[in-house]
Order: structure tokens, then sequence, then C-alpha cells
């Protein structure tokens, strides 16, 4: 599913990435974890295709046979819309809209049919315990409905692929356990690969695999 090689990335003279490789399989749950400042955030947003490594080193990244590095970004970004879902620590609801509109905009920008999509965000908030939620705005909802929001969308264009940043730093503790709960649900029932990176131990433990990074490397 993720095959990455040699990752560096730079700011300026900085470097925050020095030398990245992992390797992720279909289905697999995979949790990142280390110090604040170790580079998991940054790793996190080259994989999923939101920044470029640093091309001073030769490096490979290719996401379910595909070389991220030939698409140019008009491209990158369609590859993404398509292929990819994000679910951060602070959801990114839009306040205008309800939590029906904002799980379709993903599919609307993806070009899908007004009823399709709608149709589609519907079963997702159902299956998510929100059927009673569909019209509700964001200051309507508690922390955890909102992030359940930003799950379904997430999932909306059916992703092969869901990256998680902190995805329950923001919640109480009973909304967490539901929510990392939730993530092995979606991925028995939809099949989809998780890249996770939390301060959350319970939930790295859960992980199939848990790597550590320091200094800008993985070291377990």
């Amino acid at each position: 599913m993720i095959q990455a090689k040699n990752i560096h990335k730079y700011y300026d003279d900085l470097q925050v990435l020095k030398g990245v490789d992992i390797h992720v399989k279909k289905g697999e749950i995979v949790s990142i974890v280390g110090a604040s400042g170790a580079g998991k955030t940054t790793l996190l947003q080259i994989l999923g295709t939101l920044d470029r490594a640093s091309k001073k080193t030769a490096f490979d990244l290719s996401i379910n046979g595909i070389d991220i590095n030939t698409l140019n970004d008009k491209a990158l970004a369609k590859f993404r819309n398509e292929h990819i879902g994000f679910i951060f620590q602070f959801h990114q609801l839009l306040p205008e809209f309800t939590a029906l509109e904002n799980v379709c905009l993903p599919a609307f920008i993806k070009g899908t049919k007004k009823n399709h999509a709608e149709k589609r965000a519907k079963e997702l908030l159902d299956f998510l315990g929100l059927s009673d939620r569909h019209d509700h705005k964001p200051n309507e909802l508690s922390g955890g409905e909102q992030q359940r929001v930003a799950v379904a969308r997430a999932l909306i264009n059916n992703p092969d692929l869901i990256f998680a940043d902190e995805p329950s730093g923001n919640l109480d503790s009973e909304s967490a356990e539901t929510l990392h709960s939730l993530f092995f649900k979606l991925r028995d029932e939809f099949g989809q690969t998780f890249v996770i990176v939390t301060h959350n131990e319970e939930l790295a433990n859960l992980a199939d695999r848990k790597l550590t990074m320091v200094d800008g490397k993985i070291v377990s």
C-alpha cells in the first residue's frame, strides 16, 4: 500500500526528516509515536501527499502502486481526493455547513452527483451513530460527534488509505475510546488502511504495528 524509502525533509537549514523508510501493507493499522518535534506530523503530511519530500537526496514514494513523484500538482490533488482520507485532531469542519454538507464536500470536489453524495453521506453518518444529526451544524454537536462527522467526511470517497493526526487528542477519554474502536471496526467493515500519529499509548498499542520516531528517524 505504502512504499517509502529515504524520505528527507528540510526547512531551510533545519532537517526534520533524516532518511525515513516505511512500508505499510493493505488493511494494516500502523501507529507512529514519539516526542513532540520528532517529525511525526511532517512524515504523515508527506505520506499523505499534503507536502513533498525534499529533493536534496534521491527518494521513493509510492501509494497503491502509483509513483507519487511522477504526479504534477493537479494530478496529485485528484489522486489525494480519490484515494486518501484525513482525520485531524481539530475536526476542521466548516461551521456554516451542516454535518451532511460537511461530509459531502470531498464527493462534490470529486464530481459526484448531489443525490449520490448525499445518499452515501447519510449511510456513513448513520453507520457512525449520527442518524439524528444530519442537519446539525458543528456548534450544535459534541466534540465526539464532530470528530465522527470528520471520520465520515474522510470516508465519503471510499479511500484506500486513511491518515489520522492525533485524532483523539481533543476528546475526553470516553469519546477517545469510542473513536479508537471505530477505526478497527472501519478496517474490518471497509478494508481501509490506517496510519495514525498519536500520543495516546492505548491507541498506539492497539495498532497492528507501532513505530517510534526519534529525531527525524524511525528507530523501532
